[in-house]
């Protein structure tokens, strides 16, 4: 039996019966980091043989467990904290021993996502998204918020405190009045829920900040013309260029003429070709 543990994210009390069950009788422990893992088997008084399953090695060692599975033994798999498989090492064996029919169950428990969404008090009855990491590259971030906003409605990310500051930079250019909130450390000792809209979470976590990360995002209403808005914004700008003007004054007649801010013009004006140079023709 491969069982797919949830560990705790922060406090250690927060680990279930069942889970702690599952590590006292299983044949092998599969944990993305063994260290830490034995650490909390010592403090739970768990003596269980481990084996490493991270990213780097996750496809020999799925074959791996999956033969222990076939002869019948049993597996526990855990991550870092909270429950594999969800931005973390393990979908990719609980989809393989899914498909030879192997048998498998998950022992849920503790989940930074649903713990983040819920107090953010954000939460509501048309669902959420969950888009795990936040993408590094400002230009995937913002085209991941312009895809967001078109399905509207709340959105739960992870990302890290030395992270945080560039993110909100980018997320306040897009969307500065969004309601929002950054948790981090939860369930830890220093855990901190700081709510507010993104563009004064941008001032407050200028400096960057420690630890885990959770943020919760509230775009409102689905907005499906967002991306003809963008496309008519881009013909615009080209056509600035075309008449000649430098990006810095194209950027600013989008300013006034739109009413965009300052940043988001100069992104859309950059991202714009400049037409070619035509040399005069030779009489």
């Amino acid at each position: 039996m491969l069982y797919v543990c949830a560990t705790p994210i922060g406090n250690l009390g927060d680990l279930t019966p069942r889970v702690l069950d599952a590590l006292r009788t299983v044949d092998l422990v599969a944990a993305e980091d063994t260290r830490r893992t034995r650490k909390l088997l010592s403090a739970c008084g768990v003596h269980a043989a481990l084996t490493s399953f991270f990213a780097h090695n996750e496809v020999e060692k799925t074959a791996a467990v999956l033969e222990l599975l076939r002869e019948g033994k049993d597996v526990a798999l855990v991550t870092d904290a909270g429950t594999p498989g969800v931005s973390d090492p393990g979908a990719r064996l609980v989809a393989a021993a899914a498909g030879e029919g192997l048998p498998l169950t998950v022992l849920p428990g503790p989940s930074a996502v649903t713990t983040a969404l819920v107090v953010a008090g954000l939460a509501g009855d048309e669902g959420f998204r969950f888009a795990g990491f936040l993408p590094r590259r400002g230009a995937d971030l913002r085209a991941a918020v312009a895809s967001w906003r078109r399905h509207g409605g709340v959105v739960v990310a992870f990302e890290s405190g030395r992270r945080l500051a560039r993110s909100l930079g980018v997320l306040s250019e897009v969307v500065p009045a969004a309601p929002a909130a950054v948790c981090r450390e939860l369930t830890k000792v220093h855990e901190e829920v700081v709510r507010a809209t993104v563009e004064k979470l941008a001032l407050r976590f200028a400096a960057g900040a420690k630890g885990e990360v959770t943020l919760v995002l509230d775009l409102g209403p689905a907005r499906p013309d967002d991306e003809v808005g963008e496309e008519r914004v881009r013909a615009a700008a080209a056509s600035l260029l075309d008449r000649g003007l430098s990006r810095r004054d194209a950027a600013a007649a989008l300013t006034v003429c739109l009413g965009m801010r300052q940043n988001e013009a100069k992104r859309v004006v950059a991202v714009c070709d400049r037409p070619a140079v035509r040399s005069p023709r030779r009489p």
